[in-house]
């Protein structure tokens, strides 16, 4: 079954320039990795420091391989280095038929 995961980021406002280039690097190996079906970004029209970053997965053991592969020296990134708060990470499944 297909998982939707959003990642919910806040991020620094002093970071607002670096950040499109930090999120793009990191989420090229997030789409490049496997399982992943596509990655969306979604910034908060009424906060420019509000970022979602939505992301379509196989199944739930290839999110949960990425977020394992994220926690490595391997896989870590510099998005960290942008958040005035840690990242909320909610996972959806999609109900067929409703």
């Amino acid at each position: 079954m297909s998982i939707t995961s959003l990642l919910d980021l806040r991020l620094k406002p002093e970071a607002l320039a670096d950040a499109p280039a930090v999120i793009t690097e990191t989420l090229e190996a997030t789409r490049a990795f496997e399982g992943n079906l596509g990655v969306d970004v979604l910034r908060d029209t009424a906060d420019e420091t509000h970022v979602l970053v939505l992301e379509r997965w196989e199944s739930l053991e290839a999110d949960d391989a990425y977020r394992a592969w994220r926690a490595t020296p391997e896989g870590a990134s510099r998005l960290g280095e942008l958040l005035s708060a840690p990242p909320v990470l909610t996972r959806f499944t999609t109900e067929p038929g409703i």
